[in-house]
């Protein structure tokens, strides 16, 4: 088994990791449960992890950071987004 197997199957499984959660940020419209300081740091190494693939040139780690960052920023959009109209709709509310 080399390195580079190692690689995909690990790029395959942290991947994996984040689809349950993307379909349920998608499905139910909630992020309530999901840390805004997490997820900042998550998009934010993903994408370091991405850069350093690159400049190694690990396939394994550009395809499996690409994905992964891809799915952290969609997540981390529907945070602020979900977040931003609760909050408007409680200060309209309270008035």
């Amino acid at each position: 088994m080399t390195g580079e197997f190692i690689g995909y199957i690990a790029a395959v499984c942290t991947t994996i990791a984040y689809v349950p959660q993307v379909i349920k940020v998608h499905k139910t419209k909630k992020t309530n449960d999901i840390s805004a300081g997490m997820f900042i740091l998550i998009p934010t190494g993903v994408l370091l992890w991405l850069i350093y693939g690159i400049i190694i040139a690990s396939m394994p780690i550009i395809i499996a950071n690409s994905v992964t960052f891809i799915f952290s920023v969609y997540i981390f959009i529907m945070k602020i987004k979900l977040d931003y109209y609760k909050l408007k709709k409680e200060i309209i509310f309270n008035y």
